[in-house]
């Protein structure tokens, strides 16, 4: 008997005939697994450099690191972007800005904070003239510390997205 509350893919009934070659599921399950797929593997960051953290950003982009091979190409317009990389010191006057790029991408649209100003004010914390983290203006979805956070760091953190966009889409 089909237990009701088991996921067809996990169901014992059904594991036999995955075994050879089939894969019994429901449709919609399968578009929502390749489309989360498809989308975690060719992101499209919106680069948004505020301080020396977009230069590791930079190398992140260049040759030694390869960014391409994990599908991620760097885009200029907010409208070819789903996700924005905030690198650095984020200050009152800039955060309207920042917002109003956030609205222009498109959904799904992921945020990645780089850096301790970025995530909470770093060093300028105190200042009259800095936000204190740009998860005020905007919802963040992977946070990068480091003051600057290395090449490796944001690699590691655009990898977690990508385990994040895999885990939500999996779970609805």
């Amino acid at each position: 008997m089909i237990n009701k509350h088991s996921s067809i893919l996990n169901n014992q009934f059904w594991q036999s005939y995955n075994h050879r070659g089939f894969m019994v599921t429901k449709f919609s399950d399968l578009i929502n697994y390749v489309s989360s797929w498809a989308r975690s593997n060719s992101l499209w960051p919106m680069t948004f450099g505020l301080a020396c953290c977009a230069v590791e950003m930079m190398h992140t982009a260049a040759s030694r690191y390869d960014l391409d091979r994990y599908g991620v190409m760097f885009r200029a317009s907010p409208r070819q972007a789903d996700v924005m990389i905030v690198a650095g010191t984020l200050t009152n006057k800039m955060a309207p800005a920042l917002r109003k790029v956030y609205d222009q991408m498109t959904e799904p649209r992921y945020v990645i904070s780089m850096g301790s100003c970025a995530n909470g004010g770093g060093y300028y914390h105190y200042s009259y003239s800095v936000v204190r983290g740009c998860d005020r203006i905007v919802p963040v979805d992977i946070y990068v510390p480091g003051c600057p956070p290395t090449a490796e760091a944001l690699l590691y953190g655009i990898l977690c997205l990508q385990q994040k966009i895999n885990r939500t889409a999996s779970s609805t």
